[in-house]
Order: structure tokens, then C-alpha cells, then sequence
């Protein structure tokens, strides 16, 4: 993820401003809608996650609102509280090639193939190689998960991934686009683009985006391992209302692996929105810029996801391990930024685009208040592995009269009986309904955010 002098003196003057904000805004905190206080205590109340940490940022300031606990009688959550954030790491990842790109020391343009070791080829469908710039921006071709990716540990899935399987898998893959033809979201691609840029720089991701990111906002909790006092102040992940492990990710680092507190993010999207003076903005600015739309009604930028809003276009990334789900998102036009945190693996975003953007709803989620009792019998019957893609695929397991769903490289979720062939999750708006055919069952069609997923029952 240099300069000293008067570049330094400006960000440290920049920095007591913004200090000053944060400790200003305590005595005088402007409410949150009374209506994103109902949904997030509703959800804390019906066990959907022990916390969430929201701040907001715009011209006035920094606002924090803390809801929760660290865990079931844990202690109190603060802006000080960390947690996983996931995928929001690939913003960090895009700044870092942004930076490196401004450095003169890589183009976007540059073919990723020539900065791989001399024995490792991506191969590619017809003439166009695969550069940086579609490392960022999905449209590597890459899959969204390697081929080869069989965890030891399911409860803690990329701990046990190696450098030398990550080569092995994209040695191997055989496409089935064309570069640059389709939009695909990519831990792979973004895993390799934060080794690639680390190696170049002849260090580690994590202490390449300490010097690069981290270090000069005085983000002095973002990190990958945990110091002692992000330890002491870690707000435990929770899944279904039960903790379960903190991810590692040494191979794919750039995908998802940080860790960070909302003090330290407000301070990371203040800078986005330009009310910190950093060297960091000229980058900051180049990850925010379109690169194409292929994404449905998204546009893509520099791992940025771009979202038409009624008051401007909302730039955001959403994350999610285990036991965590985060949001980070910002408006340009109305100078806007909220960062969300949660330590479970259901989703908030829904809050984080209602507060940037008027016309977005909040979810009308069901609780597991909400479903119906059905046989064991008839739950067992769907127990087993659905095949979405070769490289994704979703595996439903049973305990008791409880079903979970566990997708490729994601953590498990529950999923709740509406009657005997559909089921609702918890962690977001979706649905499951299975398909059978003369009492056997045939696949699963998951129903999110418009989409129709379909997955082949093949064990």
C-alpha cells in the first residue's frame, strides 16, 4: 500500500485539524435518523450481530455512533474498537498501485506477466495480456477463487494458502474469456496484485501499506497482525451469534487481510474526500476515476465500486470475513463518508448507502424470529454441495434442525425455513429455494440483489 520538509509540516498541521474535529464533534453530535437507530438496534436486539461501530464525515466533522458490545457481555464498542475489514483492503491495494503508478514505477498498462517470476505464465484467450490495470478492476479473467483452493481449516479457509499455490493457479487456469471482455470480482486477481506490488518494492504487503498508507494518516491501529493493543481491543467475529476465528491471509493479503478501527478509517475516507492534506491525494484521486462499466449498473474504478446516487455518485467497498461485515463509502459532490463495522457475518451495507444516498432503502430483513418449523427430515434431504462454477460452489450442512450455507472461501451463514422448499438468510436480503424433481433434489437457486444464482446439486 517521503516527502519531509514542508510536506510533512502540512500534514501535521493537517493532522491537529482533524484531531480537532474528532474531539469538537463529542460535545456537539448531530443525531442519526431515527430511522438507521430503529434498524440497527433491531438487529443488535434479534442476535443478528453484537455491534456496529458507524461514523460519518463530512464538512462539519467526524460523528461517531456506537452500538453494542464487543461480545455477549463484553465491553462497550468505541471508535477505538477493531475489527476485520475485509475486502475494503483492496481499496488500500488500488492506492498502493495508484501511488506506485504516480512513483513512475509501474503503468497500468504494464503486462502483469513480465513482473512474475521467469517459470510463471499466465495464460490468457486470444492476444490481449492481462495488466495491472485489469488486476484492479476485475476484468483479469481470473476467477474469483483459485482452482486449487482447499483450506486445512474451513473456520479459518486462506491461513494455509501458499505463495507457491497461488502460482500454480494462475499457471494453470485456463481461461474462459477474453482480457478485459467481462467484469468478474476477483480475490485472486487482487490477492496476486498486492504480492505483485509488494515484490516489486522487495517487502511485504503489510509493511508496504504501513509506509505507504497507514504510517503517514497516523492509522496507528490498521494492520495485519495484531498489536497488543488491537488485541486488547478487538471486538470478537461472531457468526449465527457464535464467535468463530479471525482470518489470515499471508498469500492474499491484498484481497482481504486488514484490520483497522472507525477512528482510523474516518481518517482514511476524510483523506479520500480531500479534508486531509496528504502527498497520498493525487493517488487517492486516480483510484477513484471509472475504468469501465461492465458491471450491470456499477461502474468500476481502482477496485472502487461506483453506485449513481440522487445526490452524486456514491464510491464504496463492502468486506466481510468470518465473523465480520464492513462498509466504507463517500460522496464527492455532497462531500460525504460513512464507514460501517459489524462483528458478524451479516451484511449492513443497506445503512451505509441509505446515509449517502436519500433514495437508497434500508433492508427489510427477516429475523430468525420469522421462520417456520419444518422435519429434520426434510432439512437433511438438502444437505450437500451445489456447483455454481467449477471454482465456486455452495455446501449446505446440518446441526440438528438448523441448516448452514458455506459458498467457496466465505464464511458459513444460516439459512431459515420459510416452508419446506425456501429459506431466507439472515446476513442479507436473499433467498434459497431448493429444486426437486420426482423427490430428489436437483440444485438450488439463490435469489440476491436481482439475481437468479443457479448451483447443480453434485454430492
Amino acid at each position: 500500500m517521503k516527502h519531509y520538509s514542508i510536506a510533512l509540516i502540512i500534514l501535521l498541521l493537517s493532522f491537529v485539524t482533524f484531531q480537532c474535529q474528532n474531539s469538537s464533534e463529542k460535545t456537539d453530535k448531530e443525531p442519526l435518523p431515527t430511522e438507521v437507530v430503529a434498524t440497527i438496534e433491531k438487529r443488535i436486539e434479534e442476535g443478528i450481530t453484537p455491534s456496529i461501530a458507524l461514523v460519518i464525515i463530512d464538512s462539519s466533522g467526524v460523528r461517531y455512533f456506537n452500538f453494542g458490545k464487543t461480545t455477549q457481555n463484553g465491553k462497550d464498542i468505541d471508535e477505538y474498537t477493531i475489527y476485520e475489514i475485509g475486502s475494503i483492503s483492496k481499496a488500500f491495494t488500488a492506492l498502493l498501485l495508484a501511488q506506485q503508478v504516480l512513483d513512475g514505477d509501474i503503468k497500468l498498462e504494464d503486462k502483469v506477466n513480465d513482473f512474475l517470476p521467469n517459470d510463471i505464465t499466465i495464460p490468457v484467450m486470444g492476444d490481449a495480456e492481462i495488466t495491472f490495470g485489469n488486476l484492479t478492476d476485475h476484468t483479469s479473467g481470473l476467477p474469483r477463487m483459485p482452482g486449487n483452493f482447499a483450506p486445512a481449516n474451513p473456520n479459518n479457509p486462506y491461513a494455509d494458502y501458499t505463495v507457491e499455490q497461488m502460482y500454480e493457479a494462475i499457471s494453470k487456469y485456463q481461461p474462459v474469456r477474453t482480457v478485459g471482455s467481462e467484469y468478474e470480482y476477483s480475490n485472486l486477481a487482487q490477492g496476486l496484485l498486492g504480492h505483485l506490488l509488494a515484490m516489486n518494492k522487495n517487502t511485504t504487503y503489510e509493511d508496504l501499506m504501513v509506509q505507504t498508507i497507514a504510517d503517514p494518516l497516523q492509522m496507528n491501529d490498521t494492520r495485519i497482525e495484531f498489536t497488543e493493543s488491537m488485541k486488547e481491543n478487538l471486538a470478537l467475529g461472531h457468526s449465527d451469534g457464535k464467535v468463530v476465528e479471525n482470518w489470515d491471509l499471508p498469500t492474499l493479503a491484498g484481497a482481504g487481510a486488514i484490520r483497522s478501527s472507525t477512528s482510523d478509517m474516518a481518517k482514511f475516507i476524510s483523506a479520500q474526500l480531500g479534508y486531509v492534506d496528504t502527498p497520498l491525494l493525487a493517488a487517492m484521486e486516480l483510484t477513484h476515476k471509472a475504468r469501465h462499466n461492465k458491471a450491470g449498473e456499477t461502474s468500476v474504478a481502482m477496485a472502487w465500486h461506483i453506485k449513481k446516487g440522487e445526490s452524486g455518485d456514491v464510491i464504496w467497498h463492502n468486506g466481510g470475513t468470518g465473523g465480520y461485515r464492513t462498509f466504507a463509502g463517500f460522496v464527492k459532490e455532497t462531500g460525504k463518508g460513512v464507514v460501517l463495522l459489524s462483528n458478524s457475518s451479516a451484511g449492513a451495507d443497506d445503512i451505509g448507502f441509505h446515509l449517502l444516498d436519500p433514495g437508497s432503502k434500508l433492508a427489510d430483513l427477516k429475523f430468525k424470529s420469522d421462520a417456520v418449523e419444518i422435519p429434520e427430515s426434510t432439512l437433511a434431504q438438502y444437505v450437500g454441495i451445489y456447483e455454481v462454477s467449477p471454482e465456486f460452489k455452495i455446501t449446505v450442512t446440518k446441526e440438528g434442525n438448523q441448516l448452514f450455507g458455506q459458498a467457496t472461501g466465505q464464511e458459513r451463514f444460516g439459512i431459515y425455513p420459510e416452508n419446506d422448499t425456501t429459506f431466507f438468510l439472515t446476513v442479507v436480503k436473499a433467498k434459497i429455494v431448493f429444486q426437486l424433481e420426482d423427490d430428489t433434489v436437483e440444485s438450488l437457486i439463490l435469489f440476491q440483489g436481482g439475481q437468479e444464482i443457479l448451483g447443480k446439486k453434485i454430492e
